[in-house]
């Protein structure tokens, strides 16, 4: 079958072991950023089978209309939410996702942000680089307050280090997640008020969804200490339009840390973050290694070859037919 994976601007897909799962099908890999609907279009318009990369492009009822020989989009991860579900049902087009892939990746960047930014990392190599002294103090963690907001399957081992460093860990969330915090030796925030005033580093860890979509606002930011650090590793949309921004021009929160932005991918450095001294900004490349990407492409390839082996794969719009 055509099988088609748009947006490997990393050019790493065909460069996995699992790659391997889609021999014997006729497959393109396009490595466009950010390409316009008439390029996806034009090169996606033969395709049968679609692996999405996460959520890279959004597969709308205008473009679902414009690929009449697709029977199936694999996307890869689980959210599935850049994908119109009714539209693909109403034109007969399956659609699968994954499972989780492993969590720890995403933790061992938010830690990677967070040391960064209070070891002011990139600053003291550059400067060691050309031979001068620095003239700042780093900030030691220890006895600092690290919020957690969602003691999920990313928070708990960020939690987890935290609390290896010997900070005092303030996790909110739902009762049932303020039980678990507490179980794990943490304690539990009684409103989300006392979680941003209170945190040094706040790490924001919630997934994304409708009931969780500008969840943090202008008020909640302002609570928090113009020394502190929030670090958001999951999804841009969790924050209120701009109030991120403005909030670090304002200095409360002091600094910010950031994997995610509301359009992706950035380029040419053009997103407002980039402007700002007192933040540090990594490309969405928290899940770029190579365990993760096999554990997402895995799957998603597996899914992909079952289908066009004509065999029963799991659908997330069973109104349509699962085999081809």
């Amino acid at each position: 079958m055509k099988i088609v994976i748009p947006d490997d601007y990393h050019g790493l897909v065909p460069k996995l072991d699992s790659y391997k799962k889609l021999a014997g099908h006729d497959v393109t890999v396009m490595r466009d950023v950010a390409p316009s609907f008439e390029t996806l279009v034009e090169k996606l318009r033969d395709a049968e089978i679609i692996v999405a990369v996460r959520e890279r492009t959004d597969f709308t009822r205008t473009l679902i209309e414009q690929l009449p020989k697709l029977k199936l989009i694999v996307q890869t991860g689980r959210s599935a939410h850049s994908i119109d579900l009714q539209a693909c049902t109403d034109h007969g087009v399956a659609v699968c996702s994954g499972s989780h892939a492993s969590p720890h990746t995403v933790a061992e960047h938010t830690w990677a942000l967070i040391f960064a930014c209070v070891r002011r990392i990139s600053e003291d190599a550059a400067t060691f680089k050309v031979g001068k002294w620095r003239d700042w103090f780093s900030t030691s963690l220890r006895g600092k307050t690290l919020g957690v907001y969602g003691l999920g399957r990313i928070g708990e081992p960020v939690a987890a280090a935290g609390a290896a460093f010997g900070m005092r860990v303030l996790c909110y969330a739902r009762e049932a997640t303020a039980r678990r915090a507490r179980k794990l030796g943490y304690e539990a925030a009684v409103s989300k008020a006392e979680l941003f005033a209170q945190s040094d580093v706040l790490s924001v860890n919630l997934r994304m969804q409708e009931a969780t979509r500008g969840i943090i606002t202008a008020t909640d930011l302002a609570l928090m200490k113009p020394t502190a650090l929030i670090v958001n590793t999951s999804r841009a949309e969790l924050f209120a339009p701009g109030v991120l921004v403005e909030a670090l021009k304002k200095g409360r929160p002091g600094f910010a840390a950031t994997d995610v932005y509301e359009n992706e991918p950035v380029q040419n450095g053009d997103h407002p973050l980039l402007e700002l001294p007192n933040a540090i900004c990594t490309p969405h490349t928290a899940w770029l290694e190579p365990y993760t990407y096999e554990l997402y492409f895995g799957e998603a390839f597996e899914q992909a070859a079952a289908y066009a082996a004509g065999k029963v794969v799991q659908l997330l719009n069973p109104g349509v037919g699962a085999r081809p």
